[in-house]
């Protein structure tokens, strides 16, 4: 099923983010949301975006199984008329840094960092990164580049979770920027910007950054920006080689036939 990036974008547009839980920066836990009507209670509230007539493994129309369902705490599910911010919880970007797309969990986003400039402090995987950070290698309006993470180059796209953890854990994550072709769990906090396509292990932009690039993000605008000129990544690219990690059996040869997540083809398999 061909399904473009861009859908996703449009929808969280569209949706509101109404839940005020702990995984999305608010303050309730699932329990919390479970006694204030859970799942039913949150699709009634949002029935008016919903297609109300589809069947569902009840046997029953989705408007149906939320007849009944009522929201029994504003505080942890908001009103769709005054929800905790318009749009939801997912944005893609697009830039000179990712041509294919990049992920973003807008809802775990401080509010000063929703348009930010900074310098990219670049690791070739997640334990350079985890060195980086304890060794008190990140300051304020540093962006954390973490790169060789995808599909191709991790092998397998590993969530980067020991560095968002470290990075919220030490105070960081309203004062730097993490930016990585990997990807990242649904509980991360901060300016965090996963799933950068094309990856670097098949040349992505992503592999030509150097320390001290300047990177721009505008949330809003959906932009994701290398402020590095078009000849000077030229000449990066010339001496340019990608780099594998030493695997061996079924990574080996995954990495071989796998291309990049955002192609609507998994593999070169036949």
């Amino acid at each position: 099923i061909d399904i473009p990036l861009e859908i996703f974008d449009q929808v969280s547009r569209r949706v509101p983010h109404i839940c005020n839980l702990i995984g999305l920066g608010g303050r309730y836990d699932m329990l919390d949301f479970h006694i204030a009507g859970g799942i039913p209670a949150l699709l009634s509230e949002l029935k008016d975006l919903l297609y109300l007539d589809v069947m569902t493994v009840t046997g029953k129309t989705l408007g149906e199984n939320i007849r009944e369902a009522k929201v029994l705490d504003r505080r942890v599910i908001h009103s769709i008329d005054s929800p905790i911010h318009p749009e939801g919880g997912i944005a893609i970007l697009r830039g000179t840094l990712a041509p294919d797309g990049a992920v973003l969990k807008t809802a775990g986003v401080p509010t000063n960092m929703m348009m930010f400039k900074g310098y990219a402090k670049v690791c070739d995987s997640e334990e350079e990164a985890l060195r980086l950070v304890m060794n008190g290698g990140l300051k304020e309006y540093d962006i954390l580049l973490v790169r060789y993470e995808g599909p191709i180059g991790g092998p397998g796209m590993p969530e980067m979770l020991q560095i968002t953890a470290t990075i919220t854990g030490m105070g960081l994550n309203d004062k730097v920027g993490l930016i990585t072709d990997g990807r990242f769990s649904g509980a991360t906090r901060g300016l965090c910007i996963g799933h950068v396509s094309p990856e670097a292990a098949v040349g992505g932009p992503i592999a030509l950054v150097k320390d001290g690039d300047v990177i721009s993000i505008d949330v809003k605008s959906r932009r994701l920006e290398l402020e590095v000129s078009k000849n000077e990544l030229d000449t990066r690219r010339a001496g340019w080689k990608p780099k594998y990690k030493p695997f061996k059996g079924v990574l080996s040869r995954y990495v071989k036939l796998l291309k990049s997540y955002m192609d609507t083809s998994v593999s070169q398999l036949s």
